[in-house]
């Protein structure tokens, strides 16, 4: 049997992004306790609704950052999301800018929670560069997905777009203008 790397490479990506999501849920976890949740955006639908969900955000939010990331997450063959419920961890640390967990408001992130969302991205980022894998890391397709109902309750969310390619599309990126 013959195969052409170029056939395969979009099954090769999904393949390192399953061993990355285990990475993720393997990384430590403030107290041990795992409010941290990932999910893999893998095939074209999905990752065109994503797109559009970046443009709508950039839309309300007048960031045009999104309109180039939301086109460049097309580029690749998946996206990583990684996000976390929020559940302050009881300690008391004051990271959040309160004295006490009760009274940090609830709209407000537990400081522990987005260290693990930080400490399992940078597990998942590590095996890709050991599997050879383009990545980039964006707030911007993290935010933008919490408008969909793929991390339910989730907030915090961090993206990693993949890519396998000749030329990392992730890096030497120019700034997009709206359409006009």
């Amino acid at each position: 049997m013959i195969q052409n790397e170029r056939t395969l490479r979009h099954q090769l990506v999904v393949e390192a992004a399953h061993r990355m999501m285990t990475a993720a849920r393997t990384a430590p976890k403030g107290k041990g306790i795992d409010v941290v949740e990932i999910a893999l955006v893998s095939n074209r639908a999905d990752l065109e609704t994503l797109a559009e969900a970046m443009r709508r955000k950039a839309a309300e939010s007048g960031m045009k950052f999104l309109l180039r990331d939301a086109d460049n997450i097309l580029q690749g063959e998946a996206v990583i999301l990684i996000g976390t419920r929020r559940q302050p961890q009881g300690l008391n640390c004051k990271y959040c800018g309160y004295a006490t967990c009760d009274e940090n408001p609830a709209a407000n992130p537990c400081a522990i929670n987005s260290i693990d969302v930080g400490i399992a991205v940078g597990s998942a980022c590590s095996m890709a560069a050991d599997l050879r894998i383009d990545t980039r890391v964006m707030f911007s397709a993290g935010w933008a997905s919490e408008s969909l109902p793929w991390l339910p309750g989730c907030t915090q969310t961090i993206a990693i777009a993949l890519s396998a390619s000749s030329k990392n599309p992730y890096f030497d990126r120019k700034p997009k203008e709206e359409n006009k």
